[in-house]
């Protein structure tokens, strides 16, 4: 089975960078980028970003480099990014909400980094980097003294843009890379199919090591509109609202578990800012839809929500579907729709062979948005890209490990993983990544990590410990774990026990943790 996407011809140089140069010339006066009450116009956001370049390509870290991005977000940090893209380089970025050690481990899987951007408050993050660490403020006086053109580096479709990071099958997280054509492919997709434009300003709500975060940050600046950005290093609901409320702000790009929130927070308070919305982008992990219902069915909602899918690996989003034509008695699990353009869905068994209409296979995905693949990655991770014959030509696409099937008026619907990963807050987390820090924990003889979910439907983590002494408290196990997982990586329970329970395999048996869960929640009164 097979899903194709319309056929959109792209430009000889399919380059993101080169769209915002494109209305730096047409509308150099236009907002490009509010952060805390600052505000910078497309042609001084250039004007600052050309002169980064030139630092950059001085340094020798021009087409092919990777430079690390450390910072919160700020005016800095979409210079760097578009600094680095003009350099003809890729960004990589570190997620200053992380903890230090959960960075270091990252650090360590990037191959020939050639430096990372930081500013005094990340700068500590990632100190035992080996690559250098700079400062844009405390460099404004050399960069003040560069030119402010374009560098003129020649930049293709097929050069990596930015590489950001996913958890692996093996638990250790993987760099996975993203071609300039499939960046543009997708952002030219978003703007045509949606008729984003220069007034399509956007709130970015996402955390920075989030893939969905890449996009959000450069469409508003490819549509020649505005990009706002939060003064804060974690999502926080109230300041978002406040710049919703205060703003005109028309598109939201966020994780399914963000986009309750603030539904959340707008029908506590009787608000009207979300409805006047012109569109929230979002997906990231199944959508409980019965969270949003009555506000989607609001009288006078006008905002298109639009429910989509993808992976890190195939730039982010792959396929787009519009919840108005849901209906929750027809179907239990609501779809992610049809492919992007230059973008092909293949529905596959294990032999890697099509399957029928309304069959579940593998969900691959071909075409435009197809990564460069892992950057100096080995093993089965890299398996993931393959090549199958299609009518007699090779065709390569990637393996996401998510089960689906096509309905019959053609939409697709994502039936869940294949593989042990679980999406938490729409972050894909690998649970050996959290059993084995939390096997290196003082205290810790073994533990075993599985999913549950709450009464909202929404994906918890609980972690199942063996305790090499006394039993560990939860609010120990939490406090231990924060300094080197990011949050969302955090267990919201953890359970002492005796021993793991093992499968006739000699497995973990994760459905008999699942089950203690349900006991668990049930003699405390909540939902597993």
């Amino acid at each position: 089975m097979i899903l194709q996407g319309r056929r959109v011809v792209l430009p000889p140089e399919p380059v993101v960078h080169k769209r915002f140069e494109a209305h730096v010339q047409a509308t150099p006066d236009a907002v490009a980028v509010f952060c805390a009450g600052q505000r910078l116009t497309y042609a001084e956001l250039d004007a600052k970003a050309n002169r980064f370049a030139h630092f950059l390509t001085a340094r020798g870290h021009g087409r092919g480099a990777k430079v690390g991005v450390c910072l919160d977000y700020s005016i800095d940090m979409l210079v760097a990014i578009l600094g680095t893209l003009k350099a003809g380089a890729a960004y990589v970025p570190f997620d200053p909400a992380y903890p230090a050690a959960r960075l270091q481990l990252l650090l360590g899987q990037v191959p020939d980094l050639a430096l990372i951007v930081a500013s005094p408050a990340t700068a500590g993050l990632v100190d035992s980097a080996a690559a250098e660490v700079v400062d844009l403020q405390e460099l404004s006086d050399l960069l003040d003294g560069l030119p402010s053109i374009d560098p003129g580096v020649a930049v293709t479709g097929d050069d990596v843009c930015y590489a950001v990071f996913t958890s692996g099958s093996t638990g250790t997280p993987k760099l996975t890379a993203v071609r300039h054509e499939g960046w543009f492919n997708l952002m030219n997709w978003l703007e045509l199919e949606y008729g984003l434009h220069s007034g399509s300003n956007n709130l970015v709500v996402s955390a920075f090591g989030f893939d969905l975060s890449q996009r959000s940050l450069l469409t508003p600046l490819f549509c020649g509109a505005t990009q706002y950005l939060m003064e804060s290093r974690n999502f926080d609901p109230l300041m978002a609202y406040r710049l919703l409320t205060n703003h005109e702000i028309r598109t939201v790009h966020c994780a399914s578990s963000t986009l309750y929130l603030l539904v959340d927070w707008e029908t506590a308070r009787g608000g009207e800012v979300l409805t006047r919305l012109d569109y929230m982008l979002f997906g990231g992990e199944p959508l409980k839809f019965e969270r949003i219902a009555n506000w989607a069915r609001r009288e006078g909602n006008t905002c298109t929500l639009l429910h989509q899918y993808g992976v890190a690996e195939c730039t982010d989003v792959a396929t787009s579907y519009d919840l108005s034509q849901y209906r929750t008695g027809e179907q239990d699990i609501a779809p992610v729709g049809q492919p992007a353009y230059n973008t092909d869905i293949h529905l596959l068994d294990e032999q890697l062979r099509g399957v029928g209409r309304g069959e579940s296979g593998e969900i691959c995905i071909s075409g435009a948005g197809v990564g460069a693949g892992y950057l100096n990655g080995t093993g089965p991770e890299n398996e993931k890209f393959t090549t199958i014959e299609v009518e007699g030509v090779p065709l390569r696409l990637y393996r996401t490990g998510d089960r689906g099937h096509v309905t019959d008026a053609g939409e697709l619907v994502v039936a869940g993983r294949m593989d042990a990963q679980v999406k938490v807050r729409g972050m894909r987390i690998d649970p050996a990544d959290i059993e084995r820090a939390l096997g290196r924990l003082a205290g810790v003889r073994e533990a075993a990590v599985v999913v549950t979910y709450n009464d909202f439907g929404e994906a918890e983590l609980v972690a199942f410990i063996v305790p090499s002494g006394k039993e560990l408290t939860e609010d120990d196990l939490r406090t231990r774990l924060l300094r080197v997982l990011p949050r969302n990586m955090v267990p919201a329970r953890f359970v002492n026990v005796l021993r793991i329970p093992l499968s006739p395999h000699g497995k973990v048996d994760r459905a008999g943790l699942v089950d203690t869960c349900r006991n668990l929640y049930a003699n405390s009164g909540t939902a597993a």
